[in-house]
């Protein structure tokens, strides 16, 4: 109940009946009943603006649609109850007299005659006959107690019947039943910002929209919408249930027409009863997230005085805005680094998820002996460390199979905890140490947390994609979690990374030195594959990569001679011979074009 009503006492005989239900059935009741007690109140309240205030033609309107929607959700309610309550009675005695009203018909009862006592005690100082009348409405409420106490002793007996609980009421609908709204299926992910003023909502929403694509909608634009379709004057008029009705039938909307929509973000939330309507209505599709910040951090960000922040904050929370904490899905600490705030926000926009990684041994990758050999030897040290070492793979060209000796790195992954990296350094230095000139090893070391707050590079976010698509895995620790990497993310992340490639490669087209062949070809390779993604392609393997490269509009083909001719050629020294000409030609070629496509 609100902090402005009494609050509801069942008589105890009652109490004690409800006491040996099952915790399940015991729990949805009590939370059944406090609604319909708060639905009363509501109604209550409702009734009085319009029997008490000058109001408009249309905002008598408002108020009565009010009032439908409060008794639809109050016998809606009562039904509920009756699911729970009715499995108090006996079911032995059908013969048993039938009684005129279900248990939660009482109850309803008992709790309007318990807002009716506590209005009444409070007009009681101003009018003379209504305090008269008290003394007579406590009598009726205890007669009414121990009526109920005396029908449930019955009805658990088995002397007594309860009708079926059904009511029928339309309440101004046109069709035989209610339906209730429900998310779209296009509606996937819902996440809706609370907090106090300068908490940092707004912040939040902007960089979820910036970093994970979200829809950024605010509350009060989705409820005039609604209000503009339905022909309301005040939406905010109408009760807790019928706003969230309002607000998941426009969000339903928009998503209907944004198929390809999966995040959205609503804000700002001020009302915990509007809010915990709509939580019910959406389930876990709606994420409510509350940011957190003291008084005295919330006025040094807000660059304004300690008395305009108090004023703000005491308008929304006499709109329940405190209360949506005790709501919330998440409750978010922002008074620390923009760092850790980022990092929970990209968990909660985008979850990551438990990996099911497939497992290979370094025999299974076509790798020599020797390599194969430090390898293993290598994966068992960290193994061995205990469940701070999450992840050991071996990337790019031994995980696809095309690992050549003398030519190809040893591209290793590490996900660890911080505390672990120390002792992975030194199993790497033995890896180094007894691979020898077998292998160039590239290690990559991350921590868990780096990668479920998407703190990743290009290349990194392109090897889980493959290592969720099915490229083996040397060691993964059980219930390791992952971010989710899809196309799109890729073929986003290409049009980021691709500049770099391009500078890189006009640097390393600069340096005559042979050794610097090896990189302008990988360089090549890696930047046909970006635009390959660019284009929506997604070859694998150099060959492959630049044969569908020389098929992209305007560029000339792409004459390098294979992978295996170059690797030969490079370990026997042929650089300058067979490498030079047709890489730099090559690279000069795609540069060319590549200027071309941005000119002004």
């Amino acid at each position: 109940m609100t902090q402005n009503s009494p609050p509801l006492v069942l008589p105890p005989g009652l109490s004690r009946a409800i006491a040996t239900l099952q915790d399940k059935d015991r729990h949805r009741l009590d939370d059944t009943v406090t609604r319909l007690h708060t639905v009363n109140g509501r109604l209550w309240n409702a009734e009085d603006r319009v029997r008490g205030a000058l109001l408009s033609a249309a905002q008598v309107a408002d108020c009565k649609r009010e009032i439908d929607q409060l008794n639809a959700e109050r016998n809606a309610l009562a039904e509920r109850a009756d699911e729970v309550l009715g499995s108090l009675a006996d079911a032995g005695r059908a013969d048993a007299p039938l009684h005129t009203e279900t248990l939660a018909s009482v109850v309803d009862r008992l709790s309007v005659l318990t807002l009716r006592i506590w209005h009444s005690e409070r007009a009681a100082a101003r009018d003379e006959l209504t305090r008269r009348r008290v003394p007579a409405l406590h009598g009726q409420r205890e007669e009414l107690c121990a009526a109920l106490d005396s029908l449930v002793a019955d009805v658990v007996a088995g002397r007594r019947r309860l009708p079926v609980p059904a009511r029928f009421k339309l309440y101004g609908r046109n069709d035989a039943a209610p339906t209730e709204v429900k998310p779209t299926r296009h509606l996937r992910r819902v996440l809706a910002f609370g907090g106090l003023s300068e908490c940092g909502k707004s912040t939040s929403a902007e960089f979820v929209q910036r970093t994970c694509g979200a829809q950024r909608l605010k509350i009060g634009f989705l409820l005039q919408q609604a209000a503009h379709r339905e022909g309301l004057a005040d939406p905010y008029a109408l009760s807790a249930r019928r706003q969230a009705e309002l607000l998941l039938g426009e969000l339903n909307r928009f998503a209907d027409a944004h198929v390809d929509m999966r995040l959205f973000t609503i804000e700002s939330v001020h009302d915990d009863a509007s809010i915990a309507e709509l939580k019910q209505l959406m389930g876990d599709t709606l994420q409510i997230v509350y940011l957190d910040a003291s008084f005295a951090v919330r006025v040094e960000r807000s660059g304004t005085s300690a008395q305009a922040v108090a004023a703000k904050d005491e308008i929304k929370m006499s709109r329940g805005a405190h209360q949506v904490a005790a709501l919330a899905d998440h409750i978010i600490d922002n008074t620390g680094s923009i760092a850790a705030l980022r990092a929970r926000l990209r968990r909660i926009a985008a979850p990551p998820v438990t990996a099911t990684l497939r497992v290979a041994t370094p025999y299974g990758l076509g790798l020599p002996a020797a390599v194969a050999s430090a390898t293993a030897d290598f994966t068992d040290a960290v193994r061995a460390y205990g469940p701070g070492v999450r992840l050991v793979a071996l990337t790019g060209s031994p995980g696809e199979g095309s690992w050549i000796a003398g030519w190809s790195d040893l591209d290793l992954l590490v996900i660890a905890e911080h505390e672990d990296i120390g002792r992975v350094h030194e199993a790497l230095e033995q890896y180094r140490t007894t691979l020898g000139s077998a292998g160039s090893l590239g290690p990559t070391l991350i921590t868990p947390g780096e990668l479920t707050a998407r703190r990743l590079t290009p290349r990194l976010a392109f090897v889980l994609h493959q290592l969720q698509q099915g490229s083996p895995v040397l060691h993964s620790a059980p219930g390791l979690e992952l971010p989710t990497i899809g196309r799109d993310e890729l073929a986003f992340a290409a049009v980021r990374e691709l500049p770099q490639v391009m500078l890189t490669m006009r640097r390393l087209c600069a340096d005559a030195e042979p050794t610097t062949l090896r990189q302008l070809y990988k360089h090549l390779v890696l930047a046909c594959r970006l635009l390959l993604r660019e284009h929506n392609q997604w070859e694998s393997g150099p060959d492959r990569i630049l044969a569908a490269a020389s098929r992209m509009p305007g560029l000339p083909a792409v004459s390098v001679p294979s992978l295996a001719e170059i690797a030969s050629a490079w370990r026997d020294g042929d650089t300058e011979l067979v490498i030079k000409p047709a890489v730099t030609t090559a690279v000069d070629q795609l540069l060319t074009w590549y200027a071309a496509q941005l000119a002004a």
